[in-house]
């Protein structure tokens, strides 16, 4: 939180209605060297006289104290690049502690407090026990609820909605989440066709395609985030397997992922990489793997949401709409370490551990 600054305040103020001290102290029924303290911060107003001085000025309480619930996007931002830097660098209570100032000091500002329970979720894994990651999920779970109760944005309050749910499935508690989720599980209507024509009709044409290439885009990704999960369904069904990765794969060189979005894809390739491992399919394993190994070596970072020749209007969408503008939600250290642990501590490759490609890959993934 800003610092109170009631004296600084105070001065300004009464130059601004340019009055004296003495004209402040009579109307306030004090002494002139009572409005003098004030100024100088040695004393502060009986916290009674704090409307009055308030409706004198015609300012709220809020300005004349200088207080400032709520945070600018930019300050959000810039706050969330550096929490996410200590969370991957500092020891996490230290982290989770920094991470509890702050909401107490700003519990009425749900953009913010929806970026902190963000916070939590993407690194709760580096608590130290599995019971301490529960009780950070928790803490996640009470600010996404917070902000559904406090927040006057329709879509924050929807995202916050999504991320109880996760929260909640990561707990355990999977089923409470069909019940509360039942309001959007229904057929969603995108509203950016809509809108395009909207603005056509207003003679804006620029809008209208920048409108159309964030749709196309989050829709894009969307599917990208919803495969993984589907390929893992369709264990039963080699058939169905082989062609969600055939599909998948042609969606994703279709739209250039690896360049456009890259860390969408490293779930995905894993997703097919396990079916493929636990399908005795050793060779297309590897070969996967070794298309997540290269990309996650490549020229991707510092990873970024962004635009492309095709999404041209993409990076002016992002920075206006989106609330960390283009940052991902965690720090590239835990970005890259989490690539490398996912093959590196994954179970469905127990069978390629002795193959040398396979240790060649975790070679080249090891920070």
């Amino acid at each position: 939180m800003k610092d109170l600054n009631i004296g600084r305040n105070l001065i300004q103020y009464r130059r601004k209605r340019g009055i004296t001290q003495e004209e402040l102290a009579e109307h306030m029924g004090v002494s002139k060297a009572s409005v003098s303290k004030w100024e100088t911060a040695t004393t502060y107003p009986d916290i009674t006289l704090l409307p009055r001085l308030a409706s004198y000025f015609h300012i709220t309480v809020d300005e004349l104290m200088g207080y400032e619930p709520q945070m600018t996007r930019e300050e959000i931002r810039t706050l969330y690049r550096q929490l996410a830097r200590d969370f991957a660098a500092k020891p996490f209570d230290e982290a989770q502690n920094r991470c509890r100032e702050i909401v107490r000091d700003y519990f009425s500002c749900p953009p913010l407090l929806f970026q902190i329970g963000s916070l939590y979720v993407n690194y709760c894994s580096m608590a130290e026990t599995p019971d301490k990651q529960n009780a950070v999920l928790k803490e996640a779970l009470a600010l996404f609820c917070r902000v559904q109760e406090a927040g006057d944005d329709a879509a924050l309050k929807n995202q916050a909605l999504h991320m109880e749910a996760l929260c909640l499935l990561q707990l355990g508690e999977g089923a409470k989440v069909p019940k509360l989720l039942h309001t959007t599980a229904r057929l969603n209507m995108a509203p950016e066709s809509l809108l395009a024509m909207a603005f056509q009709q207003l003679g804006n044409q620029k809008e209208a395609v920048r409108t159309l290439q964030a749709g196309i885009y989050q829709a894009v990704v969307e599917l990208m985030n919803l495969l993984p999960g589907y390929l893992a369904l369709c264990q039963e069904d080699p058939a169905a397997q082989e062609e969600t990765c055939r599909r998948a794969l042609a969606v994703a060189d279709i739209f250039q992922l690896e360049t456009l979005h890259p860390s969408v894809l490293f779930p995905l390739y894993l997703a097919i990489a396990q079916h493929r491992a636990g399908c005795g399919q050793a060779d297309q394993a590897l070969e996967i793997l070794e298309r997540y190994c290269t990309l996650a070596l490549s020229d991707i970072y510092p990873l970024r949401l962004h635009g492309d020749s095709y999404f041209t209007f993409l990076d002016e969408w992002i920075e206006d709409n989106l609330p960390r503008g283009s940052d991902l939600p965690r720090d590239e250290a835990a970005v890259r370490q989490s690539i490398a642990d996912a093959v590196s501590d994954n179970p469905a490759f127990e069978n390629l551990r002795q193959d040398k490609r396979f240790q060649a890959i975790l070679h080249r993934l090891t920070p």
